[in-house]
């Protein structure tokens, strides 16, 4: 496993964070989170780990088994993502899960004394209004998560939605003042809602394809930020990635950057695995 390989690169670095996702970790059964959360702290050195993140993500993969592995291991953070919170929206955008999914998942976590839960919304999907987005962020300040990240619409290459802009016509197309000026109204229907449930913006990023050329932005109450995004974010910490598509950061002491990525398709990550191990030695060690 790439992590046993990785654990003598902490020898002379101290493990902050540890962060599983860009995904859905717990599309793994409970009997494979245990496993790969019993590996990662067996070989790792948790001792001064401040965050421990998994990202639930997707309601309709959270299960009363899985969370209790992730009590188990002590994880600190997770998300629970309803991306928007109307029916309609989710069935047009292919999400299997229900309103009432992430309402009970959110409960059961809440019961399980999770004390630091996230949210994700999403920006700029397809049909959506602004009373649509209104009625979300209304949803969520019910539920009262610790967190808010609020995306804009990012099409990807993969992503289902690239078909649906293709046959219905892609809204940031269609007359960019327009665009611009819905998603600046729903950002900041977002951020008043973030901040009615007490958050403050604490960090931004962008990525390519985003509808109104905006960013997202993470909204966290007093205490609740999430470290990790700070630190990625900042770009002055050192980061271990590991697993298929993750790219591993090194920072030197006058701030030079050098950089190493995984071949991002499972069966050729796989395979390649030593090559894997080999570049992180060379970026770490060497």
């Amino acid at each position: 496993m790439e992590y046993v390989a990785a654990s003598p690169y902490f020898k002379t670095r101290t493990l902050d964070t540890v962060y599983i996702g860009g995904g859905t970790p717990t599309a793994l059964s409970a009997e494979e989170l245990d496993i790969l959360l019993g590996d990662i702290t067996a070989y790792l050195p948790m001792e001064h780990v401040q965050e421990f993140t998994v990202e639930a993500g997707r309601a309709d993969s959270i299960t009363e088994e899985k969370l209790k592995v992730l009590k188990k291991y002590h994880v600190t953070r997770i998300s629970i993502n309803p991306q928007t919170m109307k029916e309609e929206t989710l069935r047009l955008i292919g999400r299997r899960h229900t309103i009432e999914d992430v309402k009970n998942a959110y409960a059961m976590a809440r019961r399980m004394e999770f004390d630091n839960i996230n949210m994700d919304i999403i920006l700029g999907l397809p049909e959506e209004t602004g009373a649509d987005v209104a009625y979300t962020v209304q949803e969520i300040r019910k539920l009262a998560p610790d967190s808010l990240t609020v995306h804009s619409l990012a099409v990807k290459r993969a992503a289902g939605l690239k078909d649906w802009y293709k046959s219905e016509g892609d809204p940031r197309s269609g007359g960019a003042k327009e665009v611009q000026h819905m998603m600046e109204q729903a950002m900041r229907t977002a951020a008043e809602g973030a901040k009615k449930m007490g958050m403050e913006p604490y960090y931004l990023y962008r990525q390519k394809n985003m509808a109104g050329n905006l960013e997202n932005t993470g909204y966290a109450l007093p205490g609740k930020y999430g470290l990790y995004n700070i630190l990625i974010m900042e770009e002055l910490q050192s980061i271990v990635a590991l697993g298929a598509g993750s790219v591993s950061k090194r920072v030197d002491e006058d701030g030079r950057i050098e950089r190493c990525d995984n071949v991002k398709d499972v069966a050729g990550y796989i395979e390649r695995i030593e090559e894997m191990i080999e570049r992180k030695r060379v970026l770490y060690i060497d």
